[in-house]
């Protein structure tokens, strides 16, 4: 495993490579000795950070996987469907399972997301438009979803429909 970092508005970025593929991208809450080891991989995946916190960036193409179960995978998967600058809500991402009783496990599947961002579990809130938990924190949340209201051209009003 190979571990390079990236400094971002809002925060140290620790991003981890495994076998050619980026297996985890965390922001951090402290501060740490920072690493810049470069290969195809971090390099893409650093630069295309870097283009979505300038505002040139709504998707990301870099190789990447993380493990989990086949649920967390499906999860994972209908993350990637919420359109940059929109929001979902959990009881939403239930009923496209066809089980709005799942609420939880897509909850503990959102939680566990290792790929910061770039499965963007950030769009993911409460039916009533809260801010919900996140790993990285609620003002971190908060941030991304404004910087991405603002690229699209939205309203802070709009951000939660």
């Amino acid at each position: 495993m190979l571990v390079a970092h990236y400094r971002s508005p809002i925060g140290i970025v620790r991003i981890e490579e495994t076998d050619g593929l980026i297996s985890s991208i965390k922001v951090l809450n402290e501060e740490v000795e920072l690493s810049f080891p470069q290969t195809p991989v971090t390099e893409q995946a650093i630069d295309q950070l870097h283009k979505y916190f300038t505002g040139k960036r709504s998707t990301f193409d870099f190789p990447f996987q993380q493990n989990g179960t086949p649920f967390q995978q499906q999860v994972w998967q209908q993350l990637t469907n919420v359109e940059f600058g929109k929001t979902q809500s959990y009881i939403k991402l239930a009923e496209q399972f066809g089980n709005p009783l799942a609420i939880r496990a897509i909850a503990s599947a959102n939680g566990k997301n290792k790929l910061w961002i770039v499965v963007p579990c950030h769009r993911i809130i409460g039916k009533n438009g809260e801010l919900t938990g996140y790993a990285g924190g609620l003002w971190r949340k908060k941030w991304l979803l404004q910087h991405e209201a603002v690229i699209v051209g939205k309203a802070q009003t709009e951000l939660f429909l």
